[in-house]
């Protein structure tokens, strides 16, 4: 018969590609869950006031008229529908189409069953595919998979924000209109259940039954599939846990399909009490919690506590006598295994004849330690226990006092068993990759010393005292041809004929009186040796491999593990070096990768490399997670340093007189700095000694981690140190800026002293680190300040900035700005806005117009690259550039309407306009005219001014910053400012003669050199920022006689803005719309 999971065995590859598939479904909704828009939630106040009116649940669907008429009826609304849509779509699709692939698993699997039913597969019917062993696996995952996708998206998705999600891709995608659709039915599928996950939630009636039931199954399928969960050792896992006290762990893993597969009868878990009975007896005798899926646990207490026959099968295991039992037994086992284990770890213990010779003995040990961790950590887990539910505190309270639980001792024997078993692992794969060559060299070796034998026994070879014997040298020449016929590949065979080999040796010694002979005994005694060594060589067998891959699963584990992160991190604190045996941890917790990608690598599926990335991802940030201790111990040890560095340890002059040489010497304090230097490069070392691992599929390299630890915490540091420290206070008397800068640029020196004073003790690049990290940190703050000048918002998964592995964090708003560079933006334009402070471009200084005091100069700006570097000031001017863009639009919003839809003001405008031509006249009457307009006109002017007004007040402070880095860059680095100005120079000159002559040569459009170069003169000052396009518009009449009408009511008003020009308002208006918006 052809191999159910063949290739050309149609019914088989069908069913693997959906189990492949159910996998992969999981990876992609695990994946999103971390992804889900906080705006879904509609958690805040803010986002309730803001959004409410465009996110709907599935009340929607009973009038979508009325939700629609309510937006197209304010355009504010409307406007920002929109605008929501624009940044959304993206991630909601992504969201529908992992909801969609949900719905298509189970209408696939309903197709299969219903093509089994139908004889499509030639031979294959239901109960033969059950029959066949890979099949019955198959068909029990494929039910199983779909119920924990359902279990997953309630648990990682709440129900609001499902139907909100798949309300507004309703609403934004083509999907609507589209006739193969199938939105109905995943809405049908994913609508709210009324579950939370929140501890302390109320759940809701029938609940998951009533959910697994929205897409009816063929009840037949489904009861044969628990049959077969119920009777059989689907994995036959048993033979790996011989013992029956193990039998539970063996089929752990079936335990919980079979719980999740119930939900889809319930009838059982509620009135079949025989049955339940059955299953408890043989699943949970000794255990309530389970782990469901790559770590989610359910306690069966709380889980079974609706289901009246579930309920009472599970009183014998929950009672109290059971409990104490089973605790004091885990507790017994904890302290006896402690001792063993450790005795096998000591150095040299573990040596190949110790392996061969108890095989079966360290695997029971394995066994043991693994049984022993499992039921602990899943019993005393957490999450495994509702804190408000008092029996469950009950239940753990005595699991704990019973089990004398401490979570240290269980983590130090996992750290052990974790040890022992890579140990074991290793040494095992290396005998069985030498297993022939060694077999064959015993062999060897054996047939030699028998044919040495019997040419001593010849008489030819002298030998003291051996007589020549014709049958012992022809008896020992056929032994020697026996032992080398034995053939490797027929194990069997040559293992019996070994054995019988041996004995013959025995009784030959006794027999012909060899022992008086100690030569000859030696021989023979090396020849059995060799032979014994040939029997415990071919034992080495792959299943002992297998077995110790089984008995060392720990996906039960891969969110319980969190819970000892501290104690990881506290045991790497004290002992640095106690990385390498996490080293071993960590892989044993890699090999639960092996349960998601087993059936996607049998089905060649392409989506094995992006769930192998995935699931090793998360594992590798959990990684990055524990390890990031040493970053942060090693930064609070410099803080101490720099601390010591600048208030405790003088600098020693140049020259110093001998007698003050003690004074300057402070042993004390420079002991301290060594004393923690010292602690720092420990710590390096610690985390170098872990060596380049591979954990999935990522290679995780320790120097690497290091410096990614290292890039962490300094972005975290200052990040949190910029948030704090630029918060200002607008109502202060004195501005704080300038202060506030002073002390952030101390800060930030610190910093940068600490990383230049630890880069060689921990084998780093500083500087490089540190303006990398910099730059980004200002980069991303600026790009999220800008997001509230665009509608179409950066999100922090599309930034370049935002990093996964070394994230900058982000704070909460402390005012209208999103971030610390909008502060100091906002407060730089409040301590110079135009309508209390008059600037003095001769001075470059601001004065307050009451007290005629100076506010600030240009020593400002001198200040904020101290403190922020050229990144700063760069960013400062990219903010008020949006600013700018934004005050230009509610200038042109401003004109439109009061000038251009007033017909009142377009009178006088145009009164006005016939009153100067001709053009190349003298205006006749021209008091009059002018003070005529400016009469009609004074009503228009507060609004129209204010944005006139901040366009020039950001326009000098931004010439201020070009001037700032322009000279930083001349004083820095010469050289490129140098380059800079003569390939500027000799770009413009190209380009003007392409200009005045069509053939010379002009950058192509897909050339980025232009592009390029912009940024770089700009970051280097070498611009005008009044020569810079900002927005455009079409032409706009009466722009002209506006500026003139504002310019003769209050020509003070236009001194001070950089963006009015004088024009003689009888010149074309074109010019004048040329200088207003065309200002660089």
């Amino acid at each position: 018969m052809v191999d159910f999971l063949a290739e050309n065995n149609l019914c088989g590859q069908a069913v693997l590609r959906i189990v492949s598939r159910g996998n992969a479904i999981i990876a992609e909704l695990l994946r999103l869950s971390e992804f889900i828009p906080a705006v879904f939630r509609l958690k805040d106040k803010s986002d309730q006031q803001k959004y409410g009116d465009i996110i709907c649940d599935f009340s929607y669907f009973k009038g979508p008229e009325y939700y629609d008429s309510k937006l197209e009826a304010k355009p504010d609304l409307q406007d920002l529908d929109d605008e929501f849509r624009e940044n959304n779509l993206e991630i909601l699709s992504r969201f529908y189409l992992a909801f969609e692939s949900v719905h298509k698993y189970i209408v696939d699997l309903i197709r299969y069953l219903d093509d089994l039913y139908e004889g499509v597969y030639i031979q294959q019917t239901l109960e033969t595919v059950l029959l066949n062993e890979d099949g019955k696996q198959l068909l029990c995952e494929a039910l199983y998979l779909y119920g924990v996708m359902l279990l997953v998206i309630d648990q990682k998705m709440e129900g609001e924000v499902r139907e909100r999600m798949l309300v507004s891709y309703y609403r934004y995608s083509a999907a609507r209109s589209s006739a193969d659709s199938n939105l109905d039915d995943i809405c049908k599928l994913l609508r709210s259940t009324g579950y939370s996950s929140q501890s302390g939630a109320k759940r809701p009636a029938n609940y998951p039954e009533s959910y697994f039931q929205r897409v009816p199954i063929s009840s037949t399928f489904i009861s044969m599939v628990i049959g077969r969960l119920r009777s059989d050792d689907i994995y036959n896992q048993v033979s790996a846990y011989p013992l029956p006290e193990h039998r539970s762990t063996a089929l752990a893993n079936q335990a919980a399909m079979l719980y999740v597969c119930l939900y889809f009868i319930p009838s059982i878990l509620q009135t079949q009490q025989a049955k339940m009975r059955e299953i408890v007896d043989k699943y949970f005798p000794d255990n309530w919690v389970i782990s469901v899926y790559m770590g989610i646990t359910v306690n069966l207490v709380e889980a079974w506590e609706p289901y009246k026959a579930a309920k009472i099968a599970l009183n014998y295991t929950l009672d109290s006598a059971n409990i104490r039992e089973q605790a004091s037994r885990y507790s017994v086992s904890m302290e006896g295994l402690r001792p063993q284990i450790q005795q096998l770890l000591k150095e040299g213990f573990l040596r190949e004849e110790i392996i061969l010779d108890n095989v079966p003995k360290l695997l029971n040990c394995l066994r043991d330690c693994n049984v022993s961790i499992r039921w602990l950590m899943l019993h005393t887990a957490d999450s495994a226990y509702d804190p408000n539910n008092k029996r469950l505190r009950q239940i753990k309270d005595q699991v704990i006092n019973d089990s004398k639980y401490n979570p240290k001792i269980l983590f130090q024997v996992l750290l052990d068993t974790a040890q022992f078993e890579f140990t074991l692992k290793e040494m095992f794969k290396k005998m069985l990759s030498e297993k022939q060559l060694k077999w064959e060299s015993y062999r060897a070796e054996g047939s030699e010393r028998m044919t040495e034998l019997a040419e001593v026994f010849s008489g030819v070879k002298p030998l003291t005292r051996v007589e020549k014997n014709e049958n012992l040298q022809a008896w020992f020449r056929e032994i020697s041809k026996q032992i080398e016929s034995l053939n490797y590949e027929d194990s069997t065979a040559a293992g019996r004929k070994t054995v019988q080999l041996i004995q013959a040796l025995v009784e030959v010694q006794e027999f012909h009186q060899l022992e008086s002979n100690l030569q000859v005994c030696q021989f023979l005694a090396d020849t059995r040796k060799f032979l014994h060594q040939m029997i415990r060589t071919i034992n080495i067998k792959e299943e002992v491999l297998i077995t110790m891959q089984i008995v060392g699963d720990l996906s039960y584990a891969w969110q319980i593990i969190d819970s000892f992160t501290s104690i990881m991190q506290e045991s790497i604190r004290v002992n640095p070096s106690m990385v390498t045996k996490l080293r071993a941890t960590f892989l044993k917790l890699a090999s639960a990768l092996d349960l998601p990608l087993l059936r996607i690598n049998q089905a060649n599926s392409p989506d094995l490399l992006s769930v192998s990335q995935f699931y090793s991802g998360e594992l590798v940030t959990y990684v990055r997670k524990v390890l990031q201790i040493i970053p942060e111990s090693m930064f609070t040890s410099l803080a101490k340093i720099i601390k010591l560095q600048i208030h405790a340890i003088m600098e020693v002059p140049t020259r110093l007189d001998k007698d003050k040489l003690k004074d300057y010497a402070q042993l004390g304090a420079r002991y301290e700095v060594a004393k923690l230097t010292h602690a720092i490069s420990i710590f390096t070392e610690g985390i170098l000694m872990m060596k380049t691992t591979l954990v999935g599929i990522i290679k995780v390299d320790p120097k690497q981690l290091l410096e990614d630890g290292i890039r962490k915490e300094l972005v975290r540091r200052v990040a949190y140190a910029l948030h704090k420290g630029l918060i200002f206070n607008p109502k202060a008397k004195t501005s704080e800026l300038m202060p506030k800068l002073k002390e952030m640029a101390a800060t930030m020196d610190g910093f940068y002293r600490a990383f230049e004073y630890i880069q060689d003790y921990v084998s780093i690049y500083g500087l490089k680190i540190w303006q990398e990290e910099v730059s980004r940190i200002i980069n991303y703050n600026v790009e999220q300040e800008c997001n509230s000048f665009l509608r179409t918002k950066i999100q922090d998964w599309q930034s370049v900035y935002q990093s996964t592995h070394i994230p900058i964090p982000k704070f909460p708003a402390v005012d209208e700005s999103a971030t610390f560079i909008g502060r100091l933006c906002r407060e730089i334009l409040r301590i110079t806005d135009p309508k209390a402070t008059c600037y003095m471009d001769q001075l470059n200084t601001w004065y307050d117009l009451k007290t005629h005091q100076e506010v600030t100069n240009n020593r400002l700006f001198s200040e904020i690259q101290d403190t922020l570097g050229t990144f700063g000031l760069n960013g400062l001017d990219r903010l008020l550039c949006f600013m700018m863009v934004k005050e230009l639009q509610n200038f042109l919003s401003v004109f439109q309407k009061t000038i251009l839809r007033d017909k009142a003001m377009v009178d006088v405008f145009k009164a006005m306009l016939s009153a100067v031509n001709p053009v190349k006249g003298i205006v006749a009457n021209a008091s009059k005219g002018y003070a005529n307009a400016v009469a009609k006109t004074q009503r228009i002017w507060g609004p129209y001014l204010e944005s006139i007004m901040k366009v020039g007040q950001m326009q000098i402070l931004r010439q201020q910053i070009a001037n700032e880095l322009n000279y930083s860059c001349k004083f820095d680095s010469k050289h490129l400012a140098a380059a800079l100005e003569n390939l500027n120079k000799s770009l413009l000159a190209d380009i003007e003669a392409h200009y005045q002559d069509p053939s010379l040569p002009y950058p192509k459009e897909d050339n980025n050199l232009l592009y390029e170069i912009t940024a770089s003169l700009e970051a280097a000052g070498i611009h005008n920022p009044l020569n810079k396009i900002y927005i455009t518009t079409k032409r706009l009449p009466y722009v002209t006689c506006s500026i003139c009408c504002r310019s003769t009511l209050q020509p003070s008003a236009c001194l001070t803005s950089p963006v009015l020009y004088v024009v003689d308002l009888r010149y074309n208006p074109a010019p004048a719309l040329r200088h207003l918006f065309y200002m660089l």
